[in-house]
């Protein structure tokens, strides 16, 4: 049995391509569920998914989460380690980089190197509170409700991709967005922001993806499936 850890569309590929568990971290109320088996929430830190992995007999683990999700990346090579179970990340390309666009290291750097006066900020609503201080005014989309604490300037649009460009540049100009600030999570569903950005000439300040663990990584699904010894024609049914 194989363990599938996250919630990204190509978790959910995966997931419908081989037998497995497949784990959310049930932060998203409504999730959209991959087939088979699952799972949500955590483990109980590293000690609870070393228990959890020998318990249930997996014997291998594919982290699919998203590019950002530190901790659990983090959590799952050390859990892996010590239960001698192979672990493989799969994550997809960053984005393309493209001229003036002002990297950072942390959503923090970003929020104090923070040009305009009015930003598209769509970096999720963990990150928020890095933004509180910021005197800017911010159209901030993301999938949940936020919490306290925000910008005292901001507007909350809750929506999930997959966005078109039509649409993100009618939100920009409405909005009078003059910088976008975002992560290189990569993928399509959230491109269109970036080519809107660059037909309006708005600045765009990125936040760069935190470091892997030196584990095996592989950047599409038909690599995971290869890593599985699974045929890429192969399919799972549930």
């Amino acid at each position: 049995m194989i363990l599938i850890l996250g919630g990204t569309g190509e978790a959910r590929e995966l997931a419908a391509r081989v037998p497995a568990i497949s784990s959310l971290a049930g932060r998203v109320s409504e999730p959209r569920l991959p087939v088979g088996e699952v799972r949500v929430g955590g483990f109980g830190g590293v000690d609870g998914l070393v228990s959890w992995l020998r318990d249930n007999d997996i014997h291998a683990v594919v982290d699919a989460t998203h590019p950002f999700a530190r901790q659990i990346t983090a959590n799952a090579f050390e859990a892996c380690a010590r239960a001698g179970v192979p672990f493989l990340i799969l994550r997809r390309p960053g984005f393309t980089a493209r001229d003036g666009w002002q990297w950072e290291d942390s959503v923090a750097s970003a929020a104090h190197h923070l040009p305009g006066s009015r930003v598209f900020l769509t970096t999720g609503r963990q990150d928020l509170a890095e933004f509180a201080p910021c005197p800017q005014w911010f159209l901030a989309r993301m999938v949940e409700p936020p919490e306290p604490p925000m910008p005292q300037r901001i507007e909350v649009l809750l929506s999930r991709g997959p966005f078109t460009v039509d649409g993100e540049l009618e939100l920009m100009r409405s909005r009078e967005i003059d910088v976008l600030v975002t992560k290189d999570s990569g993928g399509s569903m959230t491109s269109a922001k970036l080519e809107a950005a660059e037909q309006l000439g708005i600045p765009v300040v990125i936040v760069r993806r935190p470091p892997l663990p030196p584990a095996e990584v592989v950047e599409t699904v038909d690599g995971a499936l290869r890593w599985l010894g699974v045929s890429a024609d192969q399919h799972h049914e549930p």
